[in-house]
């Protein structure tokens, strides 16, 4: 997992609130267990029609959303059922960052797992991102701010194990890796 400490993009947003992870990965594409190659397949039925060719007016088909690293999305991101194909499929996609009102928690943690950072934001500084698509945004994940357009800096919850992995790159078997030694130590000494 790379590291996140800052995320500067322009956002793409997609302002459909309950998207659940069905929407953004479809079951049938949920038979393998390799990341790569999922972001083709990030929210298929919306980006395609059914003779497999780009719907023009979906956003992610958009010039303006390629290199794009933050979505912005509506309310309730992530529910239904746990996949973590759907984290996968938007971090192959190229997004580092998700932000909304409310992201599901177990879509939350899967995303925290796999070097996604889920950053929920007030109404207000919200509703101020999905007017202003492809704006710039900036994310820092130690100061656990985004500066929205404009200027101003608005606060966002992590807990502080998902943030010390996402900061140094590491999930939790990384985590634990790195304890070796002191593991060795202390079973050394039982």
């Amino acid at each position: 997992m790379n590291p996140i400490q800052i995320i500067e993009s322009r956002t793409v947003v997609l302002p459909r609130e309950n998207i659940d992870t069905d929407q953004i990965i479809p079951a049938r594409f949920l038979k393998g267990t390799d990341k790569a190659g999922l972001g083709k397949a990030a929210f298929a039925d919306w980006r395609y029609a059914a003779d497999g060719t780009p719907v023009p007016g979906f956003v992610l088909n958009q010039p303006a959303a390629q290199g794009c690293a933050v979505l912005v999305a509506g309310d309730n991101f992530g529910c239904g059922s746990s996949r973590e194909h759907a984290p996968w499929a938007l971090h192959d996609f190229g997004f580092r960052a998700v932000i909304s009102t409310r992201i599901a928690d177990i879509f939350k943690n899967n995303a925290l797992k796999n070097g996604l950072l889920p950053v929920v934001v007030d109404a207000a500084s919200h509703a101020a991102l999905l007017a202003a698509p492809g704006a710039p945004v900036r994310i820092d994940l130690a100061a656990q701010t985004v500066t929205l357009p404009g200027g101003r800096e608005v606060h966002f919850p992590i807990d502080g194990f998902s943030r010390y992995c996402l900061l140094n790159g590491v999930d939790e078997l990384g985590f634990l890796l790195s304890q070796e030694s002191a593991i060795a130590g202390y079973e050394g000494s039982r």
